[in-house]
C-alpha cells in the first residue's frame, strides 16, 4: 500500500495542532517548570515505589545519556533518589521523594483540570465524538482489538433525520434501492410522530462508545398487533449483537404495552436480519410475489410472532 504525501501531511498537521492544544510547545507543560518529557518521567515514576532506570528508559524510549542528565537534575532538586538495586548492584533504581510526589500530584491535578476545562467547553455530542475518536486513534496505533460498549437509548432531537439519512444511504449502497425507499422511510418516521401514543409506540437508537450504530421502531398496527419497523445496523457495528438487542427491546416493549402479536415486513435480501428475527421467535407468514419497487426487484416477506 502506498502512503500518500497528503496522508503524511495530515498526520503531521494533527500532531502540530494537538501539541498546541495541550501546551507542549510553551515554556513549560501546564504552566510548570517541566517539559513534556520530564513530566512523562515523573508520571511514570509515580506509578510504583521504585523503578529500574533501564526499565524506565525502555518504557519511555529515551536516550540513556539524556535520561541520566534529567535524573541528575531531579536528584539535585530533591525530587528523586537514585541507588543501586539490592538484587543486582550493576543496576540502578530510582524513586520519587516526598517532594517528588508533591510535584507529581500538582502535575496530575493541573492535567485533569485542563482536560476537564477543554471537554466542558464542548457540547455533549461533540465531546462524545472527540473521546471516541481518541480511543480509536490509540486503539489503532497500539494494535488493540476493538472493544465497543453497546447501549440503547430513547430518541433525541436530530435522531429522526439521522434514521432517514442512514437508511437511504445504506440501502442504496447495499441493495441498490433508489430515493423512493428513503421517501418511504421519511413517511414512516413522520407517521410515527403524527398522533404518537407513547404508551403503545416507541423507538430506540443503539450507540457504541457514544456513536449511533442502529435503530428500530415499534408502532401500532392495530389494537392487538404491533409492528417492528426500520431495523438497521451500521456496517461498523455488525457482529456486535446490536440487531438482536434492538429487536429484543422492541419485543419487551410490545408485550408490556399489551399487544398480543407483533409483525414485520422485510425482503429476501435481508438475510442477516431474517436470522435475527428467527432467533427471536418470528415465523414467516407470507411471501409476496417479486415486484419492481425502489428501483429494484423486491421479494417481500411478512413475519409474525405471538407475544
Amino acid at each position: 500500500m502506498t502512503i500518500s504525501a497528503e496522508d503524511v501531511s495530515t498526520v503531521r498537521s494533527f500532531n502540530r495542532f494537538y501539541t498546541r492544544v495541550i501546551g507542549v510547545l510553551g515554556d513549560g507543560l501546564m504552566h510548570t517548570p517541566y517539559s513534556l518529557t520530564e513530566a512523562r518521567v515523573i508520571f511514570e515514576l509515580a506509578q510504583r515505589d521504585a523503578t529500574e532506570v533501564l526499565d524506565l528508559r525502555r518504557t519511555l524510549d529515551l536516550d540513556a545519556g539524556y535520561l541520566s542528565r534529567m535524573l541528575a537534575r531531579f536528584e539535585s532538586d530533591g525530587l528523586v533518589l537514585r541507588e543501586r538495586s539490592p538484587g543486582d548492584a550493576r543496576r540502578q533504581i530510582v524513586r520519587l521523594t516526598r517532594q517528588g510526589r508533591e510535584v507529581f500530584a500538582m502535575l496530575d491535578e493541573r492535567s485533569v483540570a485542563e482536560i476537564r476545562d477543554m471537554l466542558e467547553r464542548l457540547p455533549d455530542d461533540e465531546r462524545g465524538r472527540l473521546v471516541t475518536a481518541m480511543r480509536t486513534i490509540r486503539g489503532i496505533l497500539d494494535g488493540e482489538a476493538p472493544s465497543r460498549t453497546v447501549a440503547l437509548r430513547p430518541l433525541r432531537p436530530g435522531d429522526l433525520g439521522w434514521v432517514v439519512q442512514r437508511n437511504g444511504a445504506l440501502y442504496d449502497a447495499e441493495c441498490g434501492w433508489d430515493r423512493t425507499y428513503e421517501a418511504l422511510v421519511a413517511k414512516v418516521v413522520a407517521d410515527y410522530v403524527d398522533g404518537h401514543d407513547p404508551e403503545r409506540e416507541n423507538a430506540w437508537i443503539a450507540e457504541a462508545d457514544g456513536e449511533p450504530v442502529g435503530s428500530v421502531f415499534c408502532v401500532r398496527r392495530d389494537d392487538r398487533v404491533a409492528q417492528l419497523r426500520l431495523l438497521h445496523v451500521e456496517p461498523s457495528a455488525r457482529g456486535m449483537g446490536v440487531g438482536t438487542a434492538l429487536v429484543d427491546e422492541c419485543l419487551r416493549f410490545a408485550a408490556a404495552a399489551g399487544y398480543r402479536e407483533i409483525m414485520l415486513w422485510t425482503t429476501a435480501l435481508q438475510k442477516a436480519a431474517r436470522r435475527i428475527y428467527e432467533r427471536a421467535g418470528f415465523e414467516l407468514e407470507l411471501e409476496e410475489e417479486p415486484v419492481e419497487r425502489f428501483g429494484a426487484r423486491i421479494h417481500g416477506q411478512y413475519w409474525r410472532r405471538r407475544l
